[in-house]
Parts: C-alpha cells; structure tokens; sequence
C-alpha cells in the first residue's frame, strides 16, 4: 500500500513566484520520488501563478480555516505523514491532525525563521543595532511552540539552526538541516552559459509581497544606482519581482536606467542576458532564490550580509558582500568592468550549487531522518516533555478558539 502524505499549504506553491514556491515543489518532488502519495490542502485562495499540482500526480484541495469538515477530511485520508508550511498553518491544523491522525509524523517546514525576519525588521525600523530583545518577539514565542510540537522542523539555513541552539535552547533532535536541493551544473550547462561580453546591464528580482524585496529596491533607488549610474552611464538596472504593486512601479524611470520589468515568466533567461545581480537586503531571514537563481545561471552578485547569511559555508562568495552603499556600487561596478574578476566570482558560484546544494546528498538525508524518526516516534515524543506540555496547553486555547470562531461563523449563516 503506498505511503501518504498530506501537506497543508499556507498558499499554494508558485515556483515562479518566490524561493517559498521553488522550496515546496523540491519537496514535492522529493516525495514523490520515495512513492508517496500526496495530497496538498490549502486554505488560501489559488492565483493563475499556482503550480498545476494535478499535472504531476498531486491530489489537491481546498479546505477551511477554523471548520470541523477539517477533522472529516484528514481522518477518511488518514495520511502517514502531514507536512506543516510553515509554523502559522501548524497553528490553525496541528490540534485537528493531532486528534484525528495521532500516530501520523508531524514534519514543520520554517521556509525561513520569521521571529528572526520580524525581529531584525523591527530594529531596521528603530534604528537600532539586532540583538535579543529583537529575537524574542511574540511571533518567536509562537514559532518555537509550533517547532516543540512537531516531530521534525525543516531548517533551511545554517545560520538559522545555530540560533534556534544557541539562542531558543532548542533540542536539535527535533532540527533537520535541510538547504535548496539542486541538480548539479554540468560542463555543458556552465559552457552553454552566455559570456562575459555577451551580457550587459543589472538585475535585482524579488516577489514584492516580501517586504525585505520592496525595501531593497527602494534603498537601490535612493542610495545605490545612482553611484552606480555615474559609473556606468548606459547601463541599466531591470527590477524583477512577482505581484509588484503602484509603489513598486511609481519607481520605474528609463530616464535613470531604473527599469521595473514586473514578473519574470523565465528567471532563468533574464539572469543569463544580466551581467551582474544586486541584492542588497538590510533585512531579512532564510535563504535567498535570487542568489540561487544567480549562481545557476553564471551571474555574480554584490549583496549585503543578511542577503548572503546561510549561502556559502566556508565558500568563497559568488561576488562581494558589502552593506555600505558606497562600497556597494564600488564593487557593483568593478565586477561589471573586469572580466577575469567576473569570471572567477562566476565559478565560485558554479562550485557553491553543486558542493553546498546537492539534491541527491540531501535527499538521502531526508529519507534517513524520516525513517528512523518513524521507528522511534513514541519514544521520540515521549521525551520531548516540552512539546507535550505546550500540547496540552497551548492547543487547548487555538482549540477552543477555533471552535468558537466555527459556532459564530455558522451561527452567522443561519
């Protein structure tokens, strides 16, 4: 009989969209390859951007915050294992799958730590230098409930995992290491790649719904390209992103080679025509697709710290790390200038996909955890007294709340 998986989606996964999108799908594709089968649940409304999840083999539908048809749903399914996006939807669902399915592998996927984000947002905001008092906001307080809840949390930075130890104290049997899982780049591909003098301009992309996208375009505006323009007077700077709205396109102005392109149906093509890409993010977590897409495609970067946290282990950078404007644009410039610089950051890149983001290495890892967590999950949640406390408490207050809200929802209706 073949395994099942039901993953709960916080949307549903637009792969052209975001790196949440990319990141979904791989473990879609992850899954499907050890033979389960799958069915994605979400309660957000689908966009046309949604991957066609029917085409692949994947059951989707739609389901309902705060109702009892919830509790139908998952008991006739009776999923092996449920796949939580992100510590929110854990939150709405993880009462109901605990009650209905209680021998079901609870798995957490953080897409990227949100207190961490939240909090150095807030201190961006105040001017302030990110310290504790940042990281232990009431969005952590909930995400590491939700993290001691579940049987497993999938963590896609290192930088990430080292606070969530180091920081929160959290039991790192419950942490899984779990980065980009990508196909190796070939000879081939890297020679297929178009040249140095074959590309012109810059490129920045990011889905403007992520705040930290938004705020880096409007710091590029204001502080960055234009250093950067008098450097480089023809050159261009393509603003990229899904979901751009009228502030986003207020900022477009050909007269300054400050071009909003709006949403890439091809990151792959627009990456491969730039010469260098910009990430200059003040705030932020997880890691970032626009590297990714970057390096995949021969294009080196000039980012800023937070931007490139997580990224290259003990890699030399696919381009420079600068958080002060003017060095920015230094280097912005210099590596669209030097060929012999840009093509040795371009094969840092190559190095840093194919040695850090091993689909097949990360794979085996998942399948290992997964199958000795399954083994041992009695014993496994046993100890972590934690979770089961936080179990008992906190899942009796969203309990109680989301069958309050049903009652006045449906008293309401009549």
């Amino acid at each position: 009989m073949a395994k099942k998986l039901l993953i709960i989606g916080f949307v549903w996964p637009e792969p052209k969209s975001s790196a949440a999108g990319s990141r979904m799908m791989q473990l879609i594709h992850f899954f499907k390859s050890e033979n389960y089968q799958i069915t994605f649940a979400s309660a957000c409304a689908k966009t046309h951007r949604a991957f066609p999840l029917e085409t692949i083999g994947v059951d989707a539908v739609a389901i309902e915050l705060n109702s009892s048809t919830f509790d139908d749903f998952i008991k006739t399914l009776n999923p092996d294992i449920v796949l939580f996006d992100r510590f929110m939807v854990e939150e709405q669902y993880g009462w109901r799958v605990t009650e209905q399915c209680p021998t079901a592998l609870k798995i957490l996927d953080i897409e990227d730590l949100h207190s961490l984000r939240k909090g150095r947002q807030q201190a961006f905001k105040d001017k302030e230098p990110f310290s504790k008092t940042y990281l232990f906001n009431d969005t952590a307080k909930r995400e590491i409930a939700s993290i001691y809840r579940c049987d497993l949390s999938l963590i896609i930075s290192e930088a990430e995992i080292k606070i969530l130890k180091t920081d929160f104290k959290v039991d790192e049997e419950l942490l899984v290491y779990l980065p980009f899982m990508l196909e190796s780049l070939s000879e081939v591909k890297i020679n297929s790649l178009p040249k140095f003098k074959e590309r012109q301009h810059f490129i920045t992309i990011g889905n403007f719904l992520h705040e930290p996208n938004y705020n880096a375009v409007l710091y590029l505006k204001q502080e960055i390209w234009p250093q950067i323009k008098k450097q480089v007077p023809k050159s261009e700077l393509h603003i990229y992103g899904a979901y751009a709205s009228q502030k986003v396109n207020q900022l477009h102005n050909e007269k300054e080679g400050f071009l909003v392109k709006g949403f890439a149906e091809d990151v792959n093509e627009i990456m491969q025509q730039a010469k260098v890409c910009l990430a200059p993010l003040r705030f932020g977590a997880g890691l970032k697709g626009k590297l990714v897409d970057a390096m995949h495609n021969g294009t080196p970067c000039v980012m800023s710290t937070i931007a490139s946290e997580g990224m290259f282990g003990n890699l030399p950078e696919n381009g420079f790390v600068e958080d002060g404007p003017t060095t920015f644009a230094e280097k912005a410039f210099r590596l669209y200038q030097n060929e012999s610089l840009w093509k040795s950051k371009q094969q840092n890149g190559f190095e840093v996909i194919n040695t850090r983001f091993d689909k097949t290495e990360y794979q085996k890892k998942l399948l290992k955890v997964i199958s000795e967590t399954i083994k041992v999950l009695p014993e496994k949640r046993q100890n972590n007294f934690i979770g089961q406390m936080l179990q008992h408490h906190s899942l009796q207050s969203t309990k109680f709340m989301g069958k309050w809200i049903e009652e006045k929802n449906l008293r309401s209706s009549t």
